[in-house]
């Protein structure tokens, strides 16, 4: 393995190799307090994802073991020097991937799900005898689809997501793309609670009890996370989306409604690729004191992007290609941070200025 740019022709001997390997099982309980749950001498004690302590160790990849990596080897230096910067990088922790977990469902089945939630909140649903076939079920996503069983097996309890678009239009492809994104989540065993922002009164101080109002405030509450998906228009979200936001309280009594939450970002635009709106969103998403995920989708000239109504799958699809697969990974690290986050919202939520407030004992 080269240590540093200074002595390139350097490596680590032999017989530090062994003292490497030996530190495999410190490492390996490190990894599974920090990353994925606490101590048992910590005073938090909530339920959380647990990789198995048999198989811990094969997940780790020690540093004598990534000097062969591909992604970690050291490449000759360029005239330009190192750009990128490949002597610095350090060995990773690859999860070892369970192969009965690869292409696996876990969705609501139709008999357990509530027949009135799946009726108003689940449009982006379709027969059995596409999503048995479409492109979603060829994914491999064995990693997360292990994390989210093991949650759902542990906790009893599913992820719970709303999802919110910005649009009123008919063919409206941010609808569109958050069906798309709705049904990876729900392949992955989320239970996924689309909004239908129609008949939303624009926001004042008056219609605080329209029943869209409540019907936006309490998904907000059920959520463990949201998904927001806005079209971009004159460079930045859309009024219907921003609407919903609005709607949304910081605060309702001592309730915070998404204070702690994880939260994906998503557009579509109809011209170029641009980030002004997820980056807006995601200033929005850090007011409401919510937890953005690192990546996000942008999806340029989205009327091109989406197959006819009359298509295969079930039409209106989003076609092959680097926009389709970006999409996959936002859904897939959603899962991820909601699985590892939800179950210490509390502990996040513990604030110092909202305790300097309480009575003292």
């Amino acid at each position: 393995m080269r240590l540093g740019s200074n002595n390139r022709s350097a490596r680590v001997p032999t017989t530090h190799y062994s003292r490497l390997l030996s530190l495999i099982p410190v490492l390996a309980a490190s990894v599974q307090s920090s990353l994925l749950g606490v101590s048992s001498a910590s005073p938090f004690r909530p339920r959380h994802y647990t990789m198995p302590a048999a198989t811990i160790s094969q997940h780790v990849v020690t540093y004598a073991e990534a000097q062969d990596s591909p992604s970690t080897q050291t490449t000759e230096k360029s005239s330009n020097g190192d750009l990128n910067n490949t002597a610095s990088m350090r060995a990773v922790i690859r999860p070892q991937r369970q192969t009965q977990f690869a292409y696996r469902s876990l969705s609501i089945p139709p008999s357990l799900d509530e027949p009135a939630i799946r009726s108003r909140y689940r449009p982006f649903l379709l027969p059995n005898n596409v999503t048995e076939h479409d492109w979603i079920s060829r994914l491999e996503l064995a990693t997360v689809t292990e994390m989210a069983y093991n949650d759902l097996k542990l906790t009893g309890e599913r992820v719970k997501v709303l999802v919110l678009y910005g649009s009123l239009r008919s063919r409206s492809y941010s609808k569109l793309l958050a069906f798309e994104i709705s049904r990876i989540l729900w392949r992955l065993g989320c239970d996924v609670r689309i909004y239908d922002p129609k008949d939303l009164p624009m926001k004042d101080d008056e219609q605080h009890s329209h029943p869209k109002v409540q019907e936006l405030r309490e998904l907000s509450r059920w959520s463990d996370g949201h998904f927001w998906v806005s079209p971009e228009q004159h460079g930045n979200l859309t009024a219907v989306f921003k609407n919903q936001i609005d709607w949304i309280p910081l605060s309702t009594g001592s309730v915070r409604p998404t204070q702690g939450r994880t939260l994906g970002l998503a557009m579509v635009s109809g011209g170029s690729q641009s980030f002004n709106t997820v980056n807006n969103l995601r200033v929005l998403g850090r007011w409401m004191r919510m937890f953005a995920i690192p990546n996000q989708s942008s999806v340029p000239k989205a009327y091109t992007l989406f197959t006819d109504q009359d298509a295969d799958e079930g039409g209106s699809r989003l076609m092959p290609g680097g926009n389709r697969n970006r999409l996959v990974d936002c859904a897939e690290e959603f899962v991820k941070y909601t699985v590892i986050m939800r179950s210490h919202f509390a502990l996040f939520n513990d604030r110092f200025s909202e305790r300097e407030a309480l009575p003292k004992d």
